[in-house]
């Protein structure tokens, strides 16, 4: 906008031009600002193997979760599978300890829904022995359990 836009044709200054750009200027900033704002980095830990759409798609959701609850998610079963083989056991393996190793780098485990499978409880006990990893628990409609 010019400087002419706040003023009408006889000179004189419109002072509500200028507040609404103003405010959208400030909106605008905010917006950006809250874009940079730090997001702890969490790593989902919910079931992939059985009903793998399923599954994949409950990961998908808690991953979004995550996200408006202004965390940075990592959900290594939702990224591994695009290019490694769960049914082959070695390249399996190999995803669980690249996700093992991923899951150093996060703040907190959130662990999804009432069951456990063997490579979720890799990943609670890999936390839990770091000490530095706070576990979290949760339902599968996203609510958290008081006692994990």
């Amino acid at each position: 906008m010019n400087k002419e836009d706040f003023y009408n044709a006889e000179g004189y200054p419109i002072p509500t031009h200028y507040y609404a750009v103003q405010s959208i200027m400030t909106a605008e900033r905010k917006r950006v600002e809250q874009t940079k704002i730090y997001r702890p980095i969490v790593y989902i830990c919910s079931p992939f193997r059985g009903d793998i759409k399923g599954n994949t798609e409950k990961a998908r959701r808690y991953s979004r979760f995550a996200v408006k609850e202004g965390y940075l998610p990592i959900a290594p079963h939702l990224l591994f599978p695009q290019f490694m083989d769960d049914t082959d056991t070695d390249e399996r393996e190999t995803a669980i300890h690249m996700g093992l190793v991923l899951l150093t780098k996060c703040k907190e485990l959130w662990v999804f829904g009432d069951e456990i499978t063997e490579g979720m409880n890799r990943e609670i006990k890999k936390a839990r022995y770091r000490g530095s990893i706070h576990v979290r628990h949760f339902t599968e409609q996203m609510e958290e359990k008081e006692n994990g």
